[in-house]
């Protein structure tokens, strides 16, 4: 997706040029033709939402999207480890649960 189909209120160019040069979001391509693959233009929403709706400060912003980067790993583990646990024979998982919830 290019920048001009993004269709994001409030959003200009030169902004999202500052986000890609302090790495906040991923482009390929040169300014003016950058292309944007499904996940960063998802970023490039939440990146508008923190900056304009909750007024996140440009030096917070670092840490805030770190913090967000973990949690969705985490969120991404567990599901793998939910799907892992779900191949298990019940007795096995039901003694993984036990374990889990002592």
């Amino acid at each position: 997706m290019d920048f001009e189909s993004l269709h994001i209120s409030g959003l200009d160019e030169a902004e999202l040029g500052g986000w890609i040069e302090a790495a906040w979001v991923r482009a390929r391509g040169a300014q003016g033709a950058w292309q944007f693959e499904a996940v960063d233009v998802a970023r490039i929403r939440l990146i508008q939402t923190l900056r304009h709706d909750l007024e996140i400060g440009e030096a917070a912003m670092p840490v805030v999207l770190s913090l967000l980067d973990q949690l969705y790993e985490l969120r991404r583990n567990a599901a793998k480890l939910n799907a892992a646990l779900a191949s298990l024979p019940p007795e096995a998982r039901e003694a993984i649960l036990d374990k889990l919830n002592k």
